[in-house]
């Protein structure tokens, strides 16, 4: 890892709003690429998704999808879950973030779209009890459509209409639905 780059791991746990900001640009900016530095910066932020400032957890929860790619290794099995507690984070902006980040996972292969549409739809049905349920949903179905846009994996057009058909909610079917209205 190259000097920049840790200087820049670093200042994600910055308390100034602007260091902070100007190095999640650049690691996001760098982790659309595999990188050959994912697994010196790994450990440190899976500890991020728990960090007291929740820009920090939505940070390491964003890079940690973007690194699935870079991830040989499949760690990413391993610590899948606790991605999945950020969903759950007690800042709703920091659960967004990481949620609707959760799709690029799947871009690393077969098993890892596998582990994210098993995430995706239990977290689908077991939000139905939180305050924002129909947003996490319809973060859970944009999720879905972004990754088939990519990979055109008809699976997850039919998992995700799957899922919309379970919704009660005449008002929320229709505007989960929506999502998939132009394939």
């Amino acid at each position: 890892m190259d000097k920049t780059i840790r200087t820049q791991l670093d200042n994600i746990r910055s308390e100034d709003g602007q260091v902070q900001n100007k190095a999640y640009s650049s690691l996001m900016e760098k982790t659309e690429k595999p990188v050959d530095w994912a697994y010196e910066a790994w450990d440190e932020l899976v500890e991020g998704l728990t960090h007291k400032d929740n820009h920090v957890r939505a940070i390491a929860a964003q890079l940690l999808a973007n690194l699935a790619k870079s991830d040989p290794k499949g760690r990413m099995f391993k610590d899948f879950d606790k991605l999945l507690e950020v969903t759950k984070d007690e800042r709703f902006v920091t659960a967004r973030h990481c949620l609707q980040s959760l799709w690029k996972i799947g871009l690393a292969g077969k098993k890892q779209t596998q582990l994210v549409v098993n995430g995706l739809e239990k977290r689908f049905h077991e939000c139905v009890t939180e305050k924002n349920c129909t947003l996490i949903r319809y973060d859970i179905i944009v999720d879905f459509r972004n990754q088939y846009d990519v990979t055109k994996e008809e699976a997850l057009k039919s998992k995700a209409l799957e899922l919309i058909e379970t919704e009660t909610d005449p008002k929320y079917k229709k505007k989960y639905a929506g999502v998939w209205k132009k394939v």
